[in-house]
């Protein structure tokens, strides 16, 4: 069994050598282990300080184009080295390269698809906490954004963004990503509606006190460009809920501003002074109505985009199964 290892890194030419000495060079279970690093537009010679510890493939990205466009050309080159199994690691050292064989374990052992290190649960105590160092609106950020994605996908899940994670080749042959900006929800989104067996791993994660994320350039944008994505993963693969949750949004105050100007009606035989109230009321009902019939529609639309799915996979596997 083949195990590839890979970084994505954005001027890390400080750390991704320590990070490549320090990983695991025999697992219990894996015959071969392979390093793949793929630098996105780092100017401080990170590429090269990946050669120079030897990685065992390195790409050199002249421009940054983000994280989410490096994840798939990361999958493809991992598929295309035959892997088995990869692993994600981020490479500023936040995650240890020893804790690599605790998170192949539910893999080797256990039969998982997709395990994901969990940074918010204690390892030791298996207790909910804020790992030490880590922003509190960061820290919440992504709570709110578990429970979104774990409630749209209809799992449960305590950690969606973290950068440390492994893949079987089933689910790396399953993942296709079509945001911009990140992958780390959608992928959770996408195993998840795919049926796939995800299983989270505590895992102890060091913050660096002044360090600033390199990908993310501000707390807004993390948290817009996250909800974006999430929201856009479950309108495309779970349409009825997405366009269903919204009509109902829309047609409980309807049926409220609706039901008042009504009973109003009944009682004095006129709608005054509440005529605006009941044209809000039927305007939102008729939104709510022409929202559902769209959910009906991206529904049917769903059936084609589960179709082109499989038809992905089969392209991958006899693209990679060579």
């Amino acid at each position: 069994m083949k195990l590839v290892i890979f970084s994505i890194c954005k001027d890390e030419a400080e750390t991704i050598g320590e990070l490549l000495k320090r990983m695991p060079k025999k697992i219990a279970g894996i015959n071969t282990i392979e390093t793949l690093v793929i630098s996105d537009g780092s100017t401080d010679g990170t590429a090269e300080a990946a050669r120079g510890v030897g990685a065992t493939k390195v790409i050199e990205g002249v421009k940054q184009k983000r994280l989410a466009y490096r994840f798939e050309q990361a999958i493809e080159t991992v598929l295309s080295m035959g892997a088995d199994i990869a692993v994600n690691i981020d490479g500023d050292l936040q995650f240890a390269p020893e804790d690599i064989p605790t998170l192949l374990k539910p893999v080797l052992e256990d039969g998982a698809d997709f395990v994901a290190a969990d940074r918010f649960t204690d390892p030791e105590t298996g207790q909910r906490r804020k790992p030490k160092g880590m922003p509190g609106g960061k820290y919440w950020a992504n709570r709110l954004g578990a429970w979104i994605v774990g409630n749209l996908s209809g799992e449960r899940f305590y950690d969606v963004t973290c950068g440390f994670r492994a893949y079987t080749r089933k689910a790396m042959l399953a993942i296709n990503i079509n945001s911009n900006y990140t992958y780390t929800q959608e992928s959770f989104q996408v195993l998840a509606v795919k049926k796939m067996n995800i299983v989270a791993v505590p895992i102890h994660v060091k913050y660096y006190e002044g360090r600033k994320s390199r990908v993310v350039k501000s707390f807004w944008q993390f948290l817009f460009g996250s909800a974006l994505n999430i929201l856009r993963a479950y309108r495309d693969y779970a349409p009825l809920k997405f366009f269903g949750s919204l009509g109902i949004v829309l047609i409980i105050p309807g049926l409220m501003l609706g039901g008042f100007t009504f009973v109003h009606w009944m009682r004095t035989d006129r709608i005054t002074p509440y005529i605006a109230v009941g044209a809000l009321g039927l305007y939102l009902t008729t939104l709510a109505i022409v929202v559902w019939a769209l959910g009906l529609v991206a529904d049917m639309l769903d059936r084609l985009l589960n179709n082109q799915e499989k038809i992905l996979e089969t392209a991958k596997r006899q693209r990679y199964d060579k």
